[in-house]
C-alpha cells in the first residue's frame, strides 16, 4: 500500500491509496481555507462546548421534569437526535477502481475520533460503465462540478451515480480522480487509445 497526496498545497484532502490489485481516491472531509490562511475548515465535528453543557443542563431540568412523559420524551428525543447527528456525519468518501472489475463508490459515516459506523457501498461493474464524467450542476445560484458514473446495459436505462456525492470536492480535486478513473479503467497503457475494458 502506497498513500500520496497529490495536491498537497491546495487540497490535501485528498488522497490517492495505490494497493496492488486497485487504487482508492479518498476526499476526506474537511479542507483548507481559501483565504490562503491554512486553516482548516472541518465538515465533521466532534463534540463542542454546546454538547458539552447539554447534559448539565438536562441534570439541572430533569427532576422538575420527570413527572411529566411529554417532556421526558421532548427530552430523550432531543439527546437522541444529538447523539445521532454526531455519529452520522460524513467522514470520507472514496472511489475505489479495480480495473478489471469496476468500480465502487463507497460513503463512511460516524464519529471523527472513531472507525466509521455506517458504511455505504455501490459497485458498477466494468461491463456496465459505460462513461465516467465530469458534470457541472447548478445549485442556486452556483454553478457545482461533480463525477458520475454513467452505467446501463442494453436490457436497463442508462444511470448515472455521483462520486462523493455529499462533500462535493472542488475542481482540481475531481479532475485529479477523473485522470486516474479514465487512465485505470478506459484507457489501455500500451496504444493510448479509449477502450472499454
Amino acid at each position: 500500500m502506497q498513500q500520496t497526496r497529490p495536491l498537497p498545497d491546495c487540497h490535501p484532502e485528498l488522497s490517492v491509496i495505490a494497493w496492488p490489485n486497485f487504487r482508492e481516491y479518498r476526499v476526506e472531509n474537511w479542507r483548507l481555507a481559501r483565504d490562503g490562511s491554512g486553516n482548516i475548515i472541518r465538515g465533521a465535528t466532534s463534540w463542542g462546548w454546546i454538547d458539552l453543557c447539554l447534559p448539565v443542563v438536562i441534570s439541572f431540568i430533569w427532576p422538575r421534569l420527570r413527572d411529566s412523559n411529554t417532556w421526558c420524551a421532548f427530552v430523550v428525543l432531543v439527546v437522541g437526535f444529538t447523539i445521532y447527528c454526531r455519529c452520522a456525519q460524513v467522514l470520507h468518501e472514496s472511489v475505489l477502481v479495480f480495473p478489471a472489475y469496476g468500480i465502487q463508490l463507497e460513503t463512511h459515516r460516524g464519529y471523527p475520533l472513531l472507525k466509521p459506523l455506517f458504511v455505504s457501498r455501490r459497485f458498477i461493474h466494468a461491463s456496465m460503465l459505460e462513461d465516467f464524467v465530469i458534470n457541472e450542476g447548478l445549485r442556486r445560484w452556483n454553478v457545482r462540478y461533480y463525477l458520475a458514473a454513467v452505467h446501463g446495459s442494453t436490457t436497463e436505462k442508462i444511470a448515472v451515480d455521483v462520486a462523493f456525492e455529499n462533500i462535493l470536492p472542488y475542481f482540481p480535486v475531481l479532475l485529479e480522480v477523473y485522470k486516474g478513473v479514465q487512465e485505470l479503467m478506459f484507457y489501455n497503457s500500451t496504444d493510448n487509445r479509449h477502450t472499454c475494458i
